[in-house]
């Protein structure tokens, strides 16, 4: 084999062969195992108690921050949520509600007014503009809601469309009823489909939605925080091993770096679990003693509306408009529906009122309803018989008949309005007390989990002094 020769670099040096560099010598680390080389360092300092000490310092440390972290998250979540159900999504479905309420109310007062023909009463016809008015206001408020859903918006954009429409015809129908012509009964009634196969549901539909944003915050506001209880009960099953192994090798009772860590992360946990108990109550008190009430309650006052607009509309058609079986007045068919719904919904809301003050407004209801359907059996049958102004009397009143069935459902909605404000109190109170047991629980948790864990190397730390 020929052996070549190295000249020698300028200066006399050697040059640096070519070709890959050797490989290090055995034993040492090449630059690609720099972890390795960390396990192992790790892996020697816990061959001596101050590395051990050290080691155990660091994950107690680590422990009691991460709870007090995932403690902050996951109950800022639930604040979030809470304050939510208490001043955005139960708003939203307040409004909805009133909506659907003013817009049956106004389709109510606008057929009693037609009734009353050209001496339409001021009050009748205040009531229908503020109707109309306070249903425009809250459709744009909930237009301007940032947190509403696409179903929201559509339903919001056709109310807009469809309720000048709804005001037009309606203005039509007086006018023309002022000057005695009978198309005006046409127009009403045409308003009245209109309002009854495209604003009602378009409303009913708004206020699904934003109940349903309603109950997917109380659910999130309820959930349990399964994390931090898990990191939390960690955290204090490493620290009483740590006073353990302490106590074991020492002998002494306590280190009081270990026993202030373990007080601090107690007290969070403790804090957590008894926090968040009793915002579960209030909110669940706030949603079955509330919410569910009101629900029943809103929809027992929109069957009542609905159930006095089709006695209106009964004389006002004139038997114009057959039900489904082609003999039967559809609108005395209709009322006979929504009496049904209006008392199974008071039935409902009796069962849900929890103390005097909400039940005596539903019995009061229940009450008008008995003497409403008595009044209105009265006129119908005088109706029948072809006296329609006495018919009329005993439906909006007259000099003859001072007690008719427009004021029985006065004190039917009168009663129901008296219920839902009551409800409405109820839930707020809860929703509030609720929020409020959460008040602090974030800043407190996260200030106790620095404690915490600067107290554990504390402790840790003054075991180590003894070794120096």
């Amino acid at each position: 084999m020929a052996i070549t020769s190295r000249a020698p670099a300028p200066g006399g040096a050697v040059a640096a062969p070519s070709g890959p560099p050797a490989p290090p010598p055995d034993g040492l680390p090449g630059r690609g195992s720099a972890w390795a080389e960390g396990v192992e360092q790790l892996r020697a300092a816990a061959t001596t108690e101050p590395g051990r000490l050290r080691i155990i310092g660091a994950v107690l440390a680590a422990l009691v921050l991460l709870f007090g972290l995932v403690s902050v998250w996951e109950i800022s979540g639930r604040v979030t949520a809470a304050d939510d159900v208490v001043g955005r999504s139960q708003p939203l479905s307040a409004d909805a509600a009133s909506i659907y309420r003013s817009l049956a109310d106004a389709d109510t007062v606008s057929s009693s007014g037609f009734l009353a023909g050209g001496n339409e009463p001021r009050e009748v016809r205040l009531r229908y503009e503020k109707d109309i008015a306070n249903a425009s206001r809250l459709l744009v408020s909930a237009a301007a809601n940032t947190g509403a859903g696409d179903d929201s918006r559509k339903q919001i954009t056709l109310l807009s469309e469809q309720l000048p429409r709804y005001a037009g015809l309606i203005e039509q129908a007086r006018a023309t009823n002022k000057q005695g012509l009978p198309l005006g009964g046409a127009y009403l009634r045409y308003a009245n489909e209109q309002m009854s196969t495209q604003l009602l549901p378009a409303a009913q539909r708004l206020y699904e939605a934003e109940t349903g944003r309603l109950y997917t915050d109380y659910d999130d506001a309820r959930s349990l925080p399964l994390a931090s209880i898990g990191t939390g009960v960690l955290a204090l099953a490493a620290l009483v091993w740590a006073q353990r192994r302490n106590y074991l090798r020492t002998h002494r009772v306590f280190n009081h770096g270990l026993v202030a860590a373990t007080a601090a992360s107690l007290v969070v946990l403790l804090w957590l679990a008894a926090g968040h108990t009793v915002a579960r109550s209030g909110l669940s008190e706030a949603r079955t003693q509330g919410q569910e009430s009101l629900k029943v309650l809103n929809d027992a006052r929109i069957a009542s509306l609905q159930a006095r607009a089709s006695e209106n509309l009964t004389l006002i058609s004139r038997g114009a408009v057959l039900a489904e079986d082609k003999k039967s007045d559809k609108y005395d068919v209709d009322f006979g529906n929504d009496m049904k719904d209006l008392e199974a919904g008071l039935a409902t809301a009796s069962k849900l009122a929890d103390d005097e003050a909400g039940r005596t407004p539903v019995t009061r209801a229940a009450d008008g309803v008995k003497r409403w359907k008595e009044l209105h059996a009265a006129a119908r049958q005088t109706d029948l018989k072809g006296d329609y102004q006495g018919a009329l009397g005993q439906v909006i009143g007259d000099k003859e008949h001072k007690e008719y069935s427009g004021a029985a459902f006065d004190t039917v909605d009168a009663s129901l309005e008296q219920a839902v404000a009551h409800e409405q109190q109820q839930f707020t109170r809860a929703a509030e007390g609720g929020l409020g047991a959460l008040d602090g629980l974030v800043t407190g948790a996260a200030a106790l989990a620095v404690v915490g864990a600067a107290a554990a190397l504390l402790g840790i730390g003054r075991r180590l002094s003894e070794y120096r």
